[in-house]
This record gives C-alpha cells, sequence and structure tokens, in this order.
C-alpha cells in the first residue's frame, strides 16, 4: 500500500502538476502548446526526476531548468523571460502545496476518531486536487494581470527574480525541513510544530510574491511614464520652434505683400525710364525673395507648412521622392500642436522606413487630408521593406493618443512594400478651442 501511494504521489500526480505548470508556462510566454510537447515533456521530466530525490530544491531545480529549455529551444524566447515565468510558476506551485500541506497538517489531528489509512488517503488525493486548483487560479491571475508583454524589461527584470529566488529558496526549506522531516529534540522527544504559524508564512509568502509582482508592474509603468514624458516635452519644445518659425515667416510674408504695390511702383518707373535691365535685375530680387518665403508643402496652416517642409525637404535630401496635397483652414478646431505631433512622428516613421529600404529601391513619401464637415482625414503613405507591420512604438503611441483626444481613430495597414497609416480626427466644435490656438 505504501509503495503504490509512493508511486500515485511521485509518479502520477507529480507529472500532472508538472504538466499543469508546463501549460501555465505556455501560456504566460503567451505560446501554443500542441499535445506532442506534452508527452515529450513529461518523458523528460519524469526521467530527471526519477534520479533526483523528490521534494528537495534539486527536483525543483531541474524543473525549472526544464521550463526555461521548452520555452527557449521549442518556441524561442528570450532566455531572461523563460527563466523568470520558469521560476514564477515553479515558486507558485510550491507555495500553493506549502498551503495545502499546512492546512491539512492542521484538519489532520481533527480526523483521529476516524480510520487512518483511508483519512490519509483521502487527505493525500484532497489536497493534491486543492493544490492543483489553487495553482491554476494563482497562474490565471498572473497570466491575467502581470504577464503583458511589455510588463517584461530585461534590463530591469533581476529586480523581480531576486525576491523570487529568495522566497523560492525559504519556501523550500519550511516543506523540506518542517514537513520532510520528524524535528526531534537530544532526548529525541518530537518538538512540536506550529502548523497555524507555518500556514501564515506560506500565505505571507504567496502575498509577498503578488505584491512583488504589483510593485514590479507599477515600477515600469513609472518608468515608460517618464520615458514618454521625456519624449513629449523634447517633442513639444521642437515643434514650439516650428510655431515661432511659422510666425516669423507669418511677418515676413505679410510685410512682403504689404510692399508689393511699392515694388510695382518702382518696376513701373524703371520700365518707364527705359531702365529695362535694372527692371529685370529688380524682378530677379523680387523673385529670391518670393522664393525664401514660399513654403515646399502648403497646407493653409503656416505651422504645418513648417514642420512638414522641413521633414520632407530632409526626406527630399536623402533621395526620397515626396510630395504632399495636405489642405487645413487657419484657425480650425484643431490645436496647431496636436496636428504637428501626428505629421512629426508620422513623417519620422516614413523616412526612418524608407532610409531602411535598399538603395536601388523606389522610396517615396505621399501625404494627402482635406476636411470634409467635422471630420479631418489625413493619410501618410510611404514605402518600406514591406516585411509585417512595424512595431508600435512611442511615435505610433502619440499619434493614437491625439486620435483618441479628439474621439477620433487611427489604423495602419501594409499593401506589399506600402505602409499606410491613416488618422480621423472629429473637429470640435467649442470656441475655447479656437481660442486655444490662436493664442
Amino acid at each position: 500500500m505504501d509503495d503504490f501511494i509512493d508511486f500515485f504521489s511521485k509518479y502520477i500526480m507529480g507529472s500532472v502538476q508538472m504538466l499543469f505548470g508546463f501549460y501555465f508556462f505556455a501560456r504566460l510566454l503567451h505560446k501554443k502548446i500542441r499535445f506532442y510537447f506534452y508527452i515529450l515533456f513529461a518523458v523528460c521530466v519524469i526521467t530527471m526526476t526519477h534520479f533526483i530525490s523528490s521534494g528537495t530544491i534539486a527536483e525543483f531545480g531541474a524543473y525549472v531548468l526544464a521550463l526555461t529549455a521548452s520555452g527557449v529551444f521549442i518556441w524561442r524566447s528570450d532566455w531572461k523571460s523563460a527563466v523568470l515565468y520558469a521560476a514564477l510558476v515553479v515558486e507558485i506551485m510550491q507555495l500553493c502545496y506549502g498551503i495545502v500541506k499546512s492546512l491539512s497538517s492542521v484538519f489532520y489531528p481533527l480526523m483521529s476518531a476516524f480510520d487512518q489509512i483511508v483519512v490519509g488517503i483521502v487527505f493525500m488525493i484532497s489536497g493534491e486536487l486543492v493544490s492543483l486548483l489553487l495553482t491554476g487560479l494563482c497562474c490565471y491571475m498572473v497570466y491575467r494581470y502581470f504577464s503583458d508583454d511589455e510588463a517584461i524589461e530585461k534590463q530591469y527584470m533581476f529586480l523581480i527574480f531576486i525576491p523570487i529566488l529568495m522566497i523560492f529558496i525559504m519556501d523550500e526549506y519550511i516543506n523540506s525541513v518542517i514537513y520532510g522531516m520528524v524535528v526531534t529534540d537530544g532526548s529525541g522527544i518530537t518538538v512540536y510544530t506550529n502548523h497555524y504559524q507555518m500556514l501564515a508564512m506560506q500565505l505571507l509568502g504567496m502575498a509577498s510574491l503578488f505584491c512583488i509582482l504589483f510593485a514590479y508592474k507599477k515600477l515600469l509603468q513609472n518608468f515608460r511614464l517618464s520615458t514618454k514624458l521625456s519624449l513629449l516635452e523634447q517633442e513639444e519644445h521642437s515643434l514650439c520652434q516650428y510655431v515661432e518659425e511659422a510666425k516669423t515667416h507669418y511677418e515676413k510674408t505679410r510685410s512682403f505683400r504689404h510692399d508689393i504695390k511699392n515694388h510695382i511702383g518702382v518696376i513701373k518707373n524703371l520700365l518707364q525710364s527705359g531702365k529695362l535691365e535694372q527692371a529685370l535685375n529688380y524682378i530677379g530680387d523680387m523673385e529670391d525673395t518670393a522664393e525664401e518665403l514660399s513654403f515646399p508643402c502648403s497646407t493653409n496652416n503656416p505651422v504645418v507648412d513648417i514642420l512638414a517642409g522641413n521633414k520632407l525637404g530632409i526626406a527630399k535630401n536623402m533621395g526620397i521622392d515626396v510630395s504632399c496635397s495636405l489642405i487645413l483652414p487657419y484657425p480650425c478646431g484643431l490645436r496647431d500642436i496636436d496636428v504637428c505631433i501626428i505629421l512629426s512622428n508620422a513623417l519620422d516613421n516614413a523616412i526612418h522606413a524608407c532610409k531602411n529600404m535598399d538603395d536601388n529601391a523606389d522610396k517615396y513619401i505621399r501625404v494627402t487630408g482635406r476636411i470634409q464637415g467635422d471630420f479631418l482625414f489625413m493619410e501618410i503613405e510611404n514605402s518600406f521593406h514591406g516585411k509585417g507591420l512595424p512595431k508600435k512604438g512611442t511615435g505610433l503611441s502619440n499619434v493614437k493618443a491625439v486620435t483618441e483626444k479628439y474621439h477620433g481613430a487611427m489604423s495602419i495597414k501594409t499593401q506589399g512594400p506600402v505602409f499606410i497609416l491613416s488618422v480621423l480626427l472629429i473637429i470640435p466644435q467649442h470656441p475655447e478651442s479656437i481660442l486655444q490656438q490662436t493664442d
């Protein structure tokens, strides 16, 4: 009977527990599992644990190693993420086993009036099932709230790995020393173990694990927010410079228009006096001045003209074919800085995509847009290497934030070697929005 219980506990329930952990490990890595992976993993783990004493830290270490190897070699995951999630799954399993073990130790003495063999079998089976359910609940919580792909920053991984490792070792010590052997004093009398205290330690260990995960997630969110804030501050500084350049450009244009009658009068007098060459030189000077005041991209919005002109000018110098047919009334219910955030990020991404193409490739950037009723539709189309969608970095996140501010929508799509970013904004019909812009 004892041999059957040992076989059932070590090989049957042990295999179920390990496959259970294997399933949640794959879920945390956001990978799919084929059925034969379960069989292969079970065979490997059972073979490894056959030569290792059950319940020792070496057994758990071997299990972590097996999970990590499957993550790295089967699913091609990053080894740091694989190690972290493997240790996390094994630690959750160990804590859940310890909690159930402590509960069993608390309730077992209350069953002294019943057949101890039957009670032992019932406690063993029910304990294994309850520990599996508790493990599944805890792993699901980790998967649901803490396993976001963006939540893992490789450079900060050890901030969470070291505390988890410490809890892992302490919990293993409790399970192996307190419950793994009978503790006696020097006279051979069994020392009483406070199972309530052990249960409290296990529960605090689980709570500490989730507190560490929560604090880690919040810490990374603060890091990202600080980075985004710094980038937005730099971007706002650049856009403010565009605004000042646009205002200066506008004043020069207005001055030129104001003086145009005087210029025409001078040319008329020169022609009437027969000074044809001087008149032609004067007209040439006026053409140069007009050329300096003209915008490479004319949208009717001086701020956007400056920004788009600079960005597209950089692209043109890199050998990229550019065109712009964006028309924006000025002023309107959209803040200049918000429109510039969309265009600056979109054009930066387009320039970067064209730059990464082969030298002999057809590189181009097309900017189109129009206002129709209460909606502004903009589309930035550019060529790229044609291999999947680019990652949504801070640039596209900023574009999405502006579209959400105006209750609009953003979409990206590819058509072969063509990348298209579409933005739809709803123009607010509030006077204060126009005042903010004109200020």
